[in-house]
């Protein structure tokens, strides 16, 4: 009997979830690309997504505060979520970043990977993604929208990443280390003949500017990668939601929370890497960091 009440309960709650998205059928013109101003403060937009993310955020830091009220010596089972939460993080990264650095790294990865998370989520609460209006291009104008379906939160994300990276590389690596690593001659001079070592300088030299490109171009992918799974299934479940709603739309819900996840473990194992590159090259490099 414990599997067809569990099945029931579960299937009850899908459609307390799914209730609200019957109110709404998507536009032929889809979501609209584009964060929706609900009003302006000096001048400055205040748009649904900002409103959105605000909320979850408040939320999260006052969930966080619930369940690590005065960390302990023995752990409560609020704290030992949290604290779970860091050593996977850190067991995930740790080889990735060196355990050098891992632990100043941290702070910035773990918060990374909860916010991104939680505003991926925000998206399937019932309220979200719901209640608005169609504007004159036929697009769902809704008044609150995941904070990660706005281009400007995924690009605000990439700034941090961008100034973080900076920081790191130049207090564990260094100025001199990083134009090693991108311009360097990787070649041993004593197995080489020194007309092809030379000669390698220009080869190294090229690559290394390839590489600075490639750099640049993290900070355009990043925020399109994240903004776009986002917004994808922000169309796709505005798509299914009006006809068969109470059925339809249960498995893409399922599939966007499987995203939403690996989409925010994504962004931070990227970020790992882009820091691991330069920074992790043992410790005997990395004596004067101590």
């Amino acid at each position: 009997m414990q599997g067809p009440r569990r099945a029931t309960v579960l299937f009850i709650t899908a459609m307390v979830v799914m209730l609200p998205g019957a109110m709404y059928a998507a536009a032929d013109g889809g979501v609209s690309p584009t964060a929706y101003t609900l009003t302006e403060v000096f001048g400055l937009p205040i748009t649904n997504s900002m409103v959105t993310s605000w909320v979850f955020s408040l939320l999260l830091i006052v969930g966080v505060h619930i369940l690590v009220k005065k960390p302990t010596l023995i752990p409560s089972r609020g704290q030992a979520i949290i604290e779970s939460l860091l050593e996977g993080i850190r067991g995930i990264i740790e080889p990735i970043v060196g355990k050098h650095i891992v632990r100043h790294v941290l702070p910035l990865l773990i918060c990374f990977f909860v916010f991104i998370l939680i505003q991926n989520w925000s998206g399937l609460l019932p309220g979200v993604g719901v209640f608005g209006h169609y504007d004159a291009h036929g697009h769902l104008i809704y008044y609150f929208r995941p904070g990660n379906a706005d281009l400007n939160m995924t690009y605000a994300l990439t700034i941090v990443h961008l100034a973080a990276w900076i920081y790191f590389v130049m207090r564990f690596a260094g100025p001199k280390r990083l134009l090693l690593d991108l311009f360097g001659n990787k070649a041993d001079k004593s197995e080489v003949p020194k007309p092809i070592y030379f000669f390698l300088f220009l080869i190294f030299f090229f690559v290394g500017t390839i590489e600075v490109i490639s750099i640049l171009l993290r900070n355009v992918s990043l925020p399109f990668r994240l903004f776009g799974n986002v917004f994808a299934g922000e169309n796709l479940l505005a798509g299914i939601t009006g006809t068969f709603s109470y059925i339809v739309p249960i498995p893409f819900y399922l599939l966007e929370t499987l995203i939403g996840f690996v989409q925010a473990f994504v962004f931070i194992l990227l970020v790992s890497v882009y820091i691991g590159l330069i920074c992790n090259h043992g410790p005997e490099e990395h004596a004067h960091s101590s």
